[in-house]
């Protein structure tokens, strides 16, 4: 933690050459896009994209879980994803799934999360289907596919893709290599390499 305080502490002296790019933040924002993720310390949606602050608008949860809309029980994703919508107006989403995911490992792998309850719930409640096979990268990409399919019952969603405004993405990052590849839903519906 001591090196997390120290590097906070010189963050202003860090930024003495940025001044004017920070300046221009603190008046507002304008995302390029909603990038859903994991909440796992080893992906980075800025780090992956090279992303500079200001441009990409984040929410992590365990698993890169969207839970389905339910306008009676609100919820921090779903006024994250409304927010970007509506309000900033972001014209892409991306879900990006990764390799090595506890929550897809541990459903994929049946795991008794009875330890961790408040998990089992998240994932029992958000994730009603398993992935559907054994191989852990193909039930990320899977998994994320389907966040993408949740997503569409977001009136938010709905309004813009109706209009032509948004386009969903799901990219799968391998943390070993950088690696990211994207869903191709025309043709076979694989991923390729971006």
């Amino acid at each position: 933690m001591k090196s997390l305080i120290d590097n906070a502490r010189s963050f202003p002296t860090r930024l003495a050459g940025r001044v004017e790019e920070f300046r221009e933040l603190a008046a507002g924002q304008s995302p390029e896009a909603l990038f859903i993720t994991c909440s796992d310390s080893r992906v980075i949606p800025s780090l992956i994209t090279d992303a500079r602050p200001g441009e990409l608008f984040e929410l992590r949860t365990a698993g890169n879980v969207v839970p389905r809309y339910d306008e009676s029980r609100p919820s921090g994703e779903m006024a994250t994803i409304e927010f970007a919508l509506r309000v900033l107006g972001v014209r892409d989403v991306v879900v990006c799934g990764h390799s090595h995911c506890g929550a897809v490992g541990a459903l994929v792998r049946g795991e008794d999360l009875s330890a961790v309850p408040a998990v089992r719930g998240w994932l029992d409640h958000s994730v009603p289907e398993p992935p559907g096979t054994a191989d852990l990268a193909d039930a990320v990409r899977r998994h994320a596919v389907r966040q993408l399919t949740t997503l569409g019952g977001y009136p938010a969603v709905q309004e813009r893709l109706a209009t032509g405004r948004l386009t969903l993405h799901a990219w799968y990052y391998e943390i070993d290599t950088g690696a990211v590849s994207v869903h191709r839903p025309e043709g076979n519906g694989e991923f390729a390499a971006l």
